[in-house]
Formats: structure tokens, sequence, C-alpha cells
């Protein structure tokens, strides 16, 4: 028996109800919503490219809007997926049914347009591209970011980003691997064709990208090296924040001590899996949270305006089965701070 009770006909997947009248094309059907505000996308089937896509980013990329506006809707309720409510993460196969109940205007966004903003490109190939993000950047257009993001300078560098209909990554996140916070710095990976997108996706899913964070945590850290591992969700009292909760997903931190200073603690992260804000909200749960990190209570440092936490070592196998690190040192405001508290900068620990 198939997994699908029933689906939309269509000229490339087969249906399995058997008093289908509905047309085989095309895939997005438009339909009076529920709440009479007009005409909205009513049905999706999943093609092909939807093989265990996240349900908020196949729905961003069908309805050509923002993923925070498909989340929200999500949300409440108003999106179905085979014809029952499902959470954002959930997901999608090809063949399922993707419907749109209610109208969450407004759903157009603005066209991404490449901007000219200066990128230290670390390594590039026909496949990838590693960057340092500098702190301060926002990684993709969102609510107050519609410019100036990583996404306008990577469209200015590399053009052919925007030019495959959307299939390097949805509508407003081109390449997009993987995210760092707007104040946190460091290395990012970035896909430059579908192909490799898929590719890197996977291996991030798999757990096969190293990735590896330097920071400072205030206090020390007891004991010097350890497994951090708690599920991480929405904060229930604050939006902004993500917590430490039961109903949370599993996430994995591991820490080791770098150098151990007399209030605060230099400490090398590595992720295990890739949480919002996961190394900041683990440091938090056990009392040391990233210095300079106000949202999570981070305490104060010298001549610190942002939390102390640098992408360091990026490491995973190409395409081509060969395996490629990367390393990027500390930025001057990072060492500055480090310097002023008595610390050393190495070239060994950390990296």
């Amino acid at each position: 028996m198939p997994r699908y009770r029933w689906a939309w006909c269509c000229s490339s997947l087969p249906c399995f109800s058997r008093n289908c009248t509905l047309p085989r094309e095309p895939h997005l059907v438009r339909h009076t919503p529920v709440n009479g505000q007009g005409d909205v996308p009513a049905r999706i089937v999943a093609g092909h490219e939807a093989v265990d896509q996240r349900l908020d980013r196949f729905l961003s990329a069908k309805l050509g809007v923002s993923r925070s506006q498909a989340q929200t809707a999500i949300r409440l309720g108003d999106v179905l997926l085979n014809g029952a409510q499902a959470k954002s993460s959930a997901r999608t196969q090809p063949g399922d049914v993707v419907t749109v109940l209610r109208n969450h205007a407004p759903w157009p966004v603005p066209p991404l347009e490449p901007e000219d903003i200066p990128l230290t490109v670390v390594y590039e190939d026909e496949h990838l591209v590693v960057i340092e993000k500098p702190a301060g950047m926002v990684v993709h257009p969102s609510a107050g970011h519609s410019s100036g993001t990583l996404v306008h300078a990577l469209l200015a560098r590399y053009p052919e980003l925007r030019t495959r209909d959307d299939r390097v990554g949805d509508g407003e996140r081109p390449g997009i691997v993987h995210r760092l916070d707007k104040d946190t710095s460091g290395l990012m990976l970035v896909a430059r064709t579908y192909d490799s997108l898929r590719y890197f996706q996977a291996a991030m899913r798999d757990r096969e990208v190293l990735k590896e964070y330097t920071l400072l945590c205030c206090g020390t850290l007891v004991p010097a090296s350890a497994r951090i591992e708690a599920p991480i969700g929405r904060h229930p009292g604050n939006r902004l924040k993500m917590a430490v909760v039961s109903t949370g997903r599993s996430s994995l931190t591991e820490y080791e001590t770098a150098q151990a200073l007399p209030h605060h603690t230099l400490a090398l992260a590595r992720l295990h899996t890739g949480r919002t804000h996961q190394i900041r909200v683990h440091l938090a749960s056990i009392g040391r949270p990233v210095a300079g990190d106000a949202l999570y209570g981070g305490c104060v440092a010298p001549t610190l305006s942002r939390q102390f936490l640098h992408a360091s070592r990026l490491g995973l196998v190409l395409p081509n089965g060969r395996r490629a690190e990367w390393h990027s040192a500390l930025p001057a405001d990072l060492a500055a701070c480090l310097l002023a508290l008595g610390g050393q900068i190495t070239t060994t620990s950390p990296p």
C-alpha cells in the first residue's frame, strides 16, 4: 500500500484516489480561501525536488514567500501536509500534498538584487565557496534586514546562484547550507550548484561536517572538557530565545578548554547538531554563558561589543572524495579582548 492516503494527479506522479477528477496539471492550483480574502495557492503536489525537504523550505520556494512567513502559516495551523497539521521541520516527499488554508498577506517578498559588498573568500571551486562572515552581517533577508546580507553579496560575486529557478536553495537563501548568527563571525559553506547543495545538506544531516567554534565563556568550565546533550526548543516565555526544554530537538555539543583565565575560559566547541543558538543555549544551561551574549546572560569583557563566538574550523569530504579542512584565526576584536584578559593568541590552540 502506498504511504499516501490521497494525492493530486499530475503528469509525473501516480494518483492514489479511485475517483480523482482533479486536473493533471498544473501542480499549483488556485481557489478561494476559507476567509474569503481573495485568490491564494490552495494545494501543491510535491515533485521530485521535495525529497526529504523541510516543509517550511518547500512552501517558501513554491510560493515565493519568506521562510518566516511560511513558518508563521504553519505554526497557526493554516498549512496541512497530507491533510494533517505538521511542524515546519516536517520532511516532504514526492507525492505529498501541501494545502494552504488561509491567506497570510502579504505573501510576496521583494526580489533579491546583487549588492557590491566585500567578501572574504577562503576557498572556492565549481561546487562550493567557503567564506569568512564578519560579525554584524546577517546571512539572508529577514524582518528588518531586506538588504546588506551575505546573500546579496553572494549574488553579486556568483550570479549563477540566481539563474537556476531557485534550485540552489529557496528564494531568499540561494546556496546557503548552514547559518551563523548575525554577531557570530567565521567560516561558512555555500553551495554553487543544486547537486552540491543537496550533497552538503545530506552531509550536515548525517553529521559528517566538522564545525568547530572558538568561544570565551564566563567563569571556569568544570569539567575542562565534556559533552552537553540536552534538547533545544523555543523558549516558553521569550520568542527571541531558545532554551533547553523537554519538548525540544535533540542537541549535542562537545567542548574542551583551550585557556583557563582568572574569570573566563577560552574554549573550543564542536557541534554535532545544528540547532538555533545551540552553543549559546547549551553553555548558558550549565551556568557558563558566552561572554558578551546579552540575550543569554553573558558577562561583559574588556573591549567586547558582541558575543565572543567565532566559527574557526570547518571540515568535510568534498564531492570528489577529497577531505578538506579550513581554519580561521580570531578576528581583531576578539583577539583584543582575549589579550586584555591576559590570554594568549596561538596558532594551534585555538586554530
